[in-house]
């Protein structure tokens, strides 16, 4: 390829990939470079004169540097432009030194601060606001030392509170105060943006229809504050709470798709945050409708005001920080994963286009047979969500069956009877192994929780909210050291009555080795009086 100052930097690097590291080593601007994210938004527009322009560089000083660098590493030299100097293509690494000079005082600028020096600063401000610091002050001491704080760096920065013992709840209350101390910079960023039908995309069009029924619920409680009852916007309001209820599909494809994913690469701290802040806003969901229920127009409209609000911010924090952490850090096979399981729970808010590459996608059942476990969504008392337009049909085709039987002390199963048998049980059954990973699950057609194969794998710890997790520790912990064998809940779920138990396993040595749950919708069998002796089919 020919080199010019209107070479496209994403060009360069798919070209020449180890001008990343060369670049990044010239001046600390061009740090940003190694992030997928920044290649693939900016990268993909931004030319070498843009480039040298940002770092503050002499573009012709910069093409040359490259050209140089090129030539050293390949050892041939690149054609260049007509109108660009080809003398500088002789310098060498010898004009690092000038061009990083060039930037003004590289070295002390926010800009050339490492990563490191980065989030310190950043734990620094956040821990002064926690200790009771003002936010004011917080806000400008960021905007002097870290002027272009990206996503990650603000999700390691969690990751780091957490770690060092700071509890996830306090974590999420800061959450708000640390968003709107860097809100200058996110806003500054360049919004993300994939192809219809990549699950980023789908996302972004949820939360525009999240906005839009956010803004009419502040509405509708602007005139609830001024009616003496709620019974002339009574319709209005449940139409627009039923509409609301779709956000159960978003939130609930993040915490089984999404989430589990980024936990692989060990980000687990937002998403702890996150889902905390999901598990906020289905408690103001209930209390809106509660409110309603009760004609308080006065308790609605407050009530109103602070959902709509949430919902916003949550809206705010997904576009500027989860979904460009998630899209610097999922690969192109793993966002096919986040799709495939995202398929099989449906879409509510917002149905995703066909533009993205749809051979890409693994089929459902590839997705099965590379994963191994899956997790309970124990945020059961969540608000009723609508059903979902779309889905893949989650029901796996009958494997043929095989003499490959497993041999059992009451009998011989082949894979395929395995699998029927599994999926007919009329109880919902999840397995936990001993070392706390969630390793199977029945996929029967009237599922209690959602599941998805992207949290085969995943750590049980990491397959409930925040305040669910201390209980989940107590009945893993009470198993593992042989001080219980059972737990027991019964909880009112959508007007269903649904009975959870959790049982530890333990082999023939009394060794623990795991954990089953099974949860089973009991609505009916607690209904039943006297006694049923005949068989009783209408025909």
């Amino acid at each position: 390829m020919k080199l010019s100052a209107d070479t496209r930097i994403h060009d360069l690097l798919a070209t020449h990939p180890f001008l990343e590291r060369f670049l990044a080593e010239l001046h600390p601007k061009f740090e940003l470079l190694r992030s997928r994210m920044a290649r693939a938004t900016v990268g993909r527009v931004a030319t070498v004169r843009a480039a040298a322009e940002i770092a503050g560089l002499d573009t012709e000083e910069l093409v040359g540097s490259l050209a140089a660098e090129i030539e050293r590493r390949t050892g041939a030299r690149p054609e260049l432009e007509d109108g660009t100097r080809a003398d500088l293509a002789a310098g060498g690494r010898a004009e690092s030194s000038t061009l990083t000079s060039s930037g003004s005082n590289a070295g002390t600028t926010p800009a050339a601060r490492s990563r490191d020096e980065r989030l310190g600063i950043l734990r620094e401000i956040i821990s002064d606001v926690h200790a009771g610091g003002d936010l004011e002050r917080a806000q400008k001491r960021f905007a002097e030392a870290v002027a272009d704080v990206e996503a990650s760096e603000i999700a390691a920065m969690e990751e780091d509170l957490i770690r060092s013992g700071l509890p996830v709840s306090e974590v999420q209350r800061l959450c708000d105060v640390h968003v709107g101390a860097f809100r200058p910079a996110l806003d500054a960023h360049a919004e993300v943006s994939a192809l219809p039908g990549h699950p980023i995309h789908t996302y972004q069009a949820d939360n525009r229809e999240i906005t839009r029924l956010a803004d009419a619920l502040g509405r509708l409680a602007r005139r609830a504050r001024s009616a003496s009852d709620l019974t002339p916007l009574r319709a209005q309001i449940e139409a627009l709470l039923d509409e609301l209820a779709g956000i159960e599909n978003h939130y609930q494809r993040k915490e089984n798709q999404l989430f589990p994913l980024l936990e692989r690469h060990d980000v687990s701290g937002p998403t702890k945050v996150m889902w905390g802040v999901h598990d906020e806003i289905r408690g103001q969901l209930k209390q809106v409708r509660a409110a309603l229920k009760a004609d308080d127009a006065d308790e609605f409209a407050q009530q109103a005001v602070r959902l709509g609000r949430a919902l916003v911010e949550m809206v705010y924090k997904e576009e500027k920080i989860l979904l460009p952490l998630a899209l610097e850090t999922l690969s192109p096979e793993e966002w096919s994963e986040v799709r495939s399981g995202e398929d099989q729970l449906g879409y509510v808010l917002a149905d995703p286009g066909d533009e993205w590459p749809q051979t890409a996608r693994p089929s459902t059942s590839d997705v099965r047979s590379s994963s191994s476990a899956a997790c309970s969504s124990s945020s059961a008392d969540r608000s009723s969500s609508s059903a979902p337009r779309s889905s893949a049909t989650t029901a796996r085709k009958g494997d043929p069956v095989s003499d490959d039987r497993l041999e059992l002390a009451t009998g011989s199963l082949s894979p395929d009877q395995m699998r029927l048998l599994f999926t007919h049980l009329p109880v919902d059954v999840t397995f936990v192994d001993e070392t706390d990973t969630v390793r199977f699950y029945s996929e029967g057609p009237d599922r209690v929780f959602p599941r998805t194969p992207a949290v085969i794998g995943r750590k049980v710890q990491n397959c409930h909210p925040p305040k669910s997790v201390d209980v989940v520790e107590r009945i893993v912990t009470a198993f593992r050291e042989g001080r219980r064998d059972t737990a027991e809940f019964w909880i009112e779920m959508k007007g269903r009555f649904i009975h959870i138990r959790y049982f530890a396993l333990r082999d023939d040595a009394g060794a623990y080795r795991g954990v089953i749950e099974v949860t089973q919708d009991v609505t009916e069998i607690r209904a039943l009086e006297g006694q049923r002796r005949l068989l009783d089919w209408n025909v």
